[in-house]
């Protein structure tokens, strides 16, 4: 796959771990990764932002921001309160497919969910997907209520013609609760597809090089990793 479109069943469940652990992979197999970040919300213009983070972590990979709102509200809502010009999936769609022209993996980090509105006309990140005709990764929580979220962006995904690729989870609990155990075996159900991957808590506060082992065992082989959700699930119940 050249172009990845990596949403989230919400805020705050670890986007950008993942899509910092997917560059780190492809990076360490020689690859030549790009990041792509359409709206960026709750940051100033000399704060780092999203993309910087994944650039910490995983080190060389060229990075873009369309555009950045300094409200940490839905990229439509910061828009209209900045008067800087929405996000169009056109514009983004355009954007990656550039990237992909030099790179052989361009990320494409949404913001929030995958209905998460761009513009006033409803543009959402699975416009972006669809227009690149891009798989999608679903990155979701551990614990109580992930099923239900989880579901409906597979769902919504699917009407939309989108293909799911799979689900990782973006902060796996050192402590998981009963919820967060059984969401193991129920989250690819959920999903209607595999479980890729499960980054442990705290990942995106460690260094360079200790994150790309973390990012090797967290992910499956599908992107250069190791991890395999059959031996993860057993290893839970030893």
């Amino acid at each position: 796959m050249s172009v990845l479109v990596v949403t989230g069943t919400g805020t705050g469940v670890g986007k950008t771990a993942v899509t910092a652990a997917l560059a780190a992979l492809a990076r360490a197999e020689g690859r030549r990764v790009a990041v792509l970040k359409p709206a960026q919300t709750g940051v100033g213009p000399e704060e780092p932002g999203d993309v910087d983070e994944v650039t910490r972590l995983a080190g060389d990979v060229t990075t873009r921001e369309l555009r950045r709102y300094p409200d940490p509200l839905a990229p439509e809502v910061a828009a209209r309160r900045s008067g800087i010009p929405p996000v169009r999936p056109a514009e983004a769609a355009r954007a990656a497919s550039e990237l992909a022209e030099s790179h052989d993996l361009v990320l494409v980090e949404g913001a929030g969910g995958l209905l998460v509105r761009f513009d006033a006309e409803g543009a959402t990140l699975a416009d972006v997907a669809w227009a690149l005709s891009a798989p999608l990764l679903v990155v979701a929580e551990a614990g109580l209520g992930t099923l239900n979220a989880t579901a409906l962006t597979a769902e919504v995904a699917t009407a939309r013609g989108l293909n799911v690729l799979g689900v990782v989870v973006g902060s796996w609990p050192a402590q998981p609760d009963l919820a967060a155990l059984c969401n193991v075996s129920d989250l690819p159900v959920a999903a209607g597809s595999p479980l890729l991957g499960a980054l442990p808590e705290g990942a995106g506060g460690l260094g360079r090089d200790a994150f790309l082992e973390v990012a090797r065992a967290g992910l499956s082989p599908w992107f250069g990793g190791d991890f395999d959700a059959e031996r993860f699930e057993k290893g839970l119940s030893t």
